[in-house]
């Protein structure tokens, strides 16, 4: 990595995993003082940019454009859900060691496939695994198909679509439409404090740096290298001896994998899990995240996830109908005039002013004799007149 991504990503870490929680801590009248919403709402942000920087990793070094990746992070949201609804037990509103949507559907007794979600090791474990191993099957028959590019988007999408049609159904005893909702705790600790969503804030924090370094380290390797080459000519890295559907399902794999640790980050700091965060809109917006902020750069996926949610925040509050046309506009704009997003369009700016100023300091030493030139030939010797 280089010295000044390494300088910058150390200053990002400190301030995101110790001065905005301890900012968090101060009293509210404090100048300094972040209050519990906006550190909840930062928190919110840093799970989808998670969530992007697995994208842009699949997406920005390899290629590969994914329009299901809400999928994933639905499953790892599920995940940790289930085990938040367990963790109410008798607190909830019929007081039934049943989750309330299964009261209300008139569910006896508890789901068998529930029954592993009382653990903490096997929630924590199934996070990981369950978007990994479902993002292995479904990569490993789509890679071995050698199907790629358009198709291979086509086909996400159809994933998508499908999988919010599955955890619509009540049947699947994950609450249909109304997803889980109402946690009460988290491994314990009462989701109403403060300090429980301040350690959540830091942990997630936490995570977003690590998964940084992780896809920053895959990009350094040699694996990375080959990624970059499929990107550029799949043809190309086949008849040079490499298998493209290897790499390109491992690098599928690792950003399912981050896309399910963001989720069930992001179940607890909302406190609702529902099928509307896996169909094809999310997915679509995810994507756009990564466009906007910049693809093959990684920080430009984290500040396009944050900047990106952080205007949705603002619009859907004090202009709730233009939403839709900002972010048709967005694509619309990173598509057409900036593909490279916001950092490629910063990069361009300051490469072009530095052209510049070179111009400039390069033209001073051959203007400075010229000017000296005409400097002398003004001035002319008194006359005997004068």
């Amino acid at each position: 990595m280089p010295k000044r991504e390494a300088l910058a990503v150390g200053l990002a870490a400190v301030v995101l995993v110790v001065v905005l929680p301890l900012c968090n801590a101060l009293p509210a009248d404090t100048p300094f003082a972040v209050s519990n919403f906006t550190i909840n709402l930062f928190g919110k942000f840093l799970t989808y940019a998670i969530l992007a920087l697995g994208l842009d990793l699949l997406w920005g070094y390899a290629g590969v454009l994914s329009l299901g990746h809400g999928v994933f992070f639905g499953l790892g949201a599920y995940a940790m859900g289930m085990h938040l609804m367990l963790e109410i037990g008798a607190k909830s509103v019929y007081q039934s060691a049943l989750p309330d949507f299964m009261v209300w559907n008139q569910v006896t007794a508890l789901p068998l496939f529930w029954k592993p979600f009382h653990s903490v090791v096997f929630t924590l474990a199934a996070i990981v695994l369950v978007p990994a191993l479902f993002g292995l099957a479904f990569g490993y028959l789509a890679f071995r198909s050698r199907i790629r590019g358009v198709y291979f988007s086509i086909i996400t999408q159809a994933l998508a679509l499908s999988a919010w049609l599955v955890f619509n159904r009540n049947e699947m005893n994950l609450g249909g439409t109304n997803g889980l909702a109402d946690f009460k705790t988290v491994f314990g600790f009462p989701l109403n404090r403060p300090g429980t969503q301040r350690g959540l804030y830091a942990v997630t924090a936490l995570t977003l740096v690590g998964a940084y370094l992780l896809c920053r380290w895959i990009t350094l390797t040699r694996a990375g290298k080959v990624l970059v080459a499929i990107r550029d000519s799949e043809t190309r890295v086949l008849f040079s001896g490499y298998s493209p559907a290897a790499y390109k399902l491992f690098v599928f794999v690792v950003s399912a994998m981050l896309a399910g640790l963001a989720g069930a980050l992001y179940a607890p700091q909302v406190g609702i899990v529902t099928p509307a965060k896996i169909g094809v809109l999310p997915s679509i917006e995810m994507v756009v995240w990564v466009a906007a902020g910049g693809r093959g750069t990684l920080y430009g996926a984290v500040i396009g996830a944050f900047g990106v949610n952080w205007i949705q925040s603002w619009l859907t509050t004090s202009y709730p109908d233009l939403w839709l046309l900002f972010l048709g506009g967005l694509f619309m704009g990173a598509v057409l005039f900036f593909p490279d997003g916001v950092v490629g369009a910063l990069g361009r700016l300051l490469a072009r002013a530095r052209r510049v100023v070179t111009r400039r300091r390069e033209r001073a030493p051959l203007d400075a004799p010229l000017l000296s030139q005409a400097t002398r030939g003004s001035i002319r010797p008194p006359s005997s007149d004068e």
